[in-house]
């Protein structure tokens, strides 16, 4: 099959068109813009040209353009491409836009994206402006002066700051101080009995001490949920006290009874060293004898009186045992 130059010419120049159609739709999205003509949104064919240039994808720009138009919102599209440029969410931000509008609080898109860019859920806080939410915190331990522990839990109402959004402390801050302030109100009350009878006192006293200051919440409520006994602190602690008084006590007993040991032990060796010291002078009066009788200061005849004398004495001790063995087996 043979094609004239024109044939070939015309086949070139479709191929050719159709590429151009496919890159041209490919890199332009014509759909997007005609979905905003449809939405009654100009926007020019270059705007979205020049949105691919700056990676920026159009679609996450001109839907929430488009959505923010039909609410009657006055957003342009340099603003929400910006905050798009910024990591900002710009769906949230037209959705918190729309959802402040319709519940007429006063929001501006400057301070919408602010807050978007500060990480919080802008839509999230407009939502708890119109429906408060309600914070439970966990059981908090507070002991009474008369030594006794309550447990309350209680139930915050809050509602969404949209001022004190940026910079304002979160539900973590607000369960805190609520504890604290729990906490505080139980441990100044004299009996237990009277947080158990009346435990909107705890209430009423936290929310005089003014807890949302500084946070992005406003306190509408704090309800106690329950309330329960705990343990006896004073009486634990009492029952602590006593048992290491009683365990000092007896340190100090075994400190005096070793002591008392040692001392015995030492009294026995002095009365053993004091024996040693009687035996050796018992052993010098042999020596002291012989010595007399060398020198003559002592004769023989003295020494056999001596000696005469140490057996008579002997002899008596000796009969005096005997007889008061007897008068014990008679007795």
């Amino acid at each position: 099959m043979v094609f004239d130059a024109g044939t070939l010419f015309l086949i070139i120049a479709v191929v050719l068109a159709i590429i151009v159609l496919a890159v041209l739709f490919t890199f332009v999205p014509v759909m997007l813009w005609i979905s905003a003509l449809a939405a009654g949104v100009r926007v020019s064919i270059f705007t979205l040209i020049g949105m691919r240039l700056r990676r920026v994808i159009p679609s996450r720009v001109i839907n929430p353009l488009i959505k923010a138009s039909k609410a009657g919102l006055n957003i342009n599209t340099n603003q929400l491409e910006s905050h798009y440029l910024a990591g900002g969410n710009v769906d949230r931000v037209v959705n918190a836009l729309i959802a402040a509008q319709r519940a007429n609080i006063e929001l501006s898109f400057e301070r919408c994206a602010a807050i978007d860019l500060a990480g919080r859920d802008v839509l999230e806080a407009v939502q708890m402006s119109v429906n408060p939410k309600v914070i439970e915190t966990p059981f908090i331990s507070g002991v009474a002066m008369d030594g006794i522990e309550v447990k309350a839990k209680a139930r915050i109402t809050v509602r969404a700051n949209i001022d004190r959004l940026v910079g304002g402390a979160g539900e973590e801050t607000i369960i805190a101080r609520v504890g604290e302030g729990i906490v505080s109100t139980i441990g100044s009350s004299n009996d237990h009995k009277k947080v158990l009878e009346n435990p909107d006192m705890i209430s009423r006293t936290v929310l005089q001490k003014g807890l949302d200051s500084g946070t992005a919440f406003e306190i509408l409520s704090i309800d106690i949920a329950d309330v329960d006994i705990g343990k006896n602190i004073g009486a634990i602690l009492q029952t602590d006290q006593a048992e290491a008084d009683k365990n000092i006590a007896q340190a100090k007993a075994e400190e005096r009874r070793a002591m008392a040991v040692a001392q015995e032990q030492e009294m026995k060796a002095r009365v053993e060293e004091m024996k040693a010291k009687v035996v050796e002078a018992e052993a010098q009066v042999p020596l002291a004898m012989a010595e007399a009788l060398r020198s003559g200061n002592l004769g023989v005849m003295d020494y056999w009186n001596l000696k005469n004398i140490t057996a008579d004495t002997d002899m008596r001790e000796s009969i005096g045992r005997m007889t008061g063995e007897k008068d014990d087996k008679k007795k």
